[in-house]
């Protein structure tokens, strides 16, 4: 079984060689990014390729939701698999997979086979997502985990800001397809970068015996109350952006006429408030603060958003309760993220694979409903019931004992 340490001697290496830590936030950050690349990139595509397949918006979005199975697939498994064999072999498998599948899905003869690709993206990617949270956890604990994974999720907002961008403005100029030759290129330099990670989890802390070990940690964390609590936060506030992301390329292109480059600008701006939250939420103490107070300025969000998809129908009406939502999901996002960990962190391969599944798990479900009938009203109206199982979700944290400080 696995043996619970309190510092890793890789943080003790870190306080003394900041050139090391701040390679290894930058790298955390390029990790993460995979896992946003993964969707973020190529959704101001997503009207052009539903032409070029000739297929409905909803089965165009179901690469959106294959991409998010496979993201969570990819944890679930992969998760116990870093325990006991460390981190980087992980990574570099899981790299790997992922510019395979991005390759292939260039070729592809039809939409179905495009969407199988996702599904090997997704697992591909999950390998960074979840290493962007587990490697945090093996140094650091309370208050250093929670500012290490604040700085990480507020650099980490070029990442969705700029992926629309870049996705947008390569999909104007080569098409559908270029959006993928350039996620490709992104994972190789990944991979590149990859020997100068050190291991984070030492051999003496790894998994060994039975795999049902794997199974009994699963099972510890699923009945640990307070973790999951804080994992169904995470995952409805993140399945919130998923619904967003799916939902905008046809409410920004389709309904209000914006290019693909214009819509990736748009976009790349709204995710810099997401970034904006999270590093805000340092500032609040106790941490728990950070999501509380995000979930109510998230229904404030939602309401106005609500009222503006049904009556109002204006891009900046749109625009600014969007930015509002975008913001409180950054407070939740970076609070939710660190309290979960924190929780788990005697597991943390298997703590961080739950975490990333529950959001995928809602992202999968939301993604092809808000392509359901009239747009604008079945995406208010499944903002409108996320919003308010966060806030169910957020009155639940607020009863626990109080949170890490120190």
């Amino acid at each position: 079984s696995q043996t619970p340490v309190k510092q890793s001697p890789l943080s003790e290496k870190l306080q003394s060689d900041k050139g090391y830590y701040w390679f290894l936030v930058i790298y955390l950050v390029i990790l993460s990014a995979l896992g946003s690349f993964v969707n973020d990139m190529y959704s101001p595509a997503l009207p052009a390729m539903c032409h070029f397949f000739g297929c409905s918006v909803s089965l165009g979005q179901m690469g959106l939701t294959m991409g998010m199975i496979g993201l969570a697939l990819g944890q679930i498994i992969l998760g116990p698999v870093s325990d006991r064999y460390g981190r980087k072999p992980v990574l570099i498998g899981a790299v790997s997979l992922f510019i395979v599948a991005a390759v292939v899905s260039v070729f592809s003869p039809n939409i179905h086979v495009f969407n199988t690709c996702r599904l090997f993206q997704g697992i591909g990617a999950s390998g960074g997502y979840f290493l962007a949270r587990t490697i945090p956890a093996d140094i650091y604990s309370g208050r250093p985990l929670a500012k290490l994974m604040a700085l990480i999720g507020a650099i980490n907002g070029i990442a969705p800001a700029s992926a629309p961008v870049i996705g947008g403005i390569t999909a104007d100029a080569f098409g559908w397809r270029g959006v993928f030759v350039v996620l490709a290129v992104f994972a190789v330099i990944v991979l590149a970068l990859s020997p100068k990670m050190k291991e984070s989890l030492a051999p003496s802390r790894r998994m060994t015996g039975s795999w049902m070990n794997s199974v009994k940690g699963y099972r510890n964390l699923l009945r640990n109350s307070n973790f999951m609590i804080h994992v169904c936060y995470k995952g409805v506030a993140l399945g919130m952006l998923f619904a967003y992301i799916s939902a905008s390329p046809f409410i920004l292109q389709t309904h209000y006429g914006l290019s693909q480059t214009v819509y990736g600008l748009v976009i790349g701006f709204n995710a810099l408030f997401v970034a904006g939250g999270s590093m805000l939420a340092l500032k609040f103490h106790p941490l728990k603060k950070a999501a509380r107070t995000g979930a109510w300025i998230l229904l404030v969000g939602v309401g106005a958003q609500a009222v503006a998809l049904y009556t109002i129908h204006s891009i900046w009406a749109f625009e600014g309760a969007m930015v509002i939502i975008l913001f409180a999901l950054g407070l939740i996002f970076s609070t939710t993220n660190t309290l979960a960990m924190n929780e788990g962190r005697e597991q943390a391969g298997e703590a961080s694979s739950i975490l990333g599944v529950a959001g995928y798990i809602v992202g999968a479900i939301v993604a092809p409903l808000v392509g359901i009938g009239n747009i604008l009203h079945s995406t208010a109206i499944t903002y409108v019931i996320l919003a308010i199982v966060v806030f169910i979700c957020s009155q639940a944290s607020s009863k626990l004992a109080p949170d890490l400080d120190k």
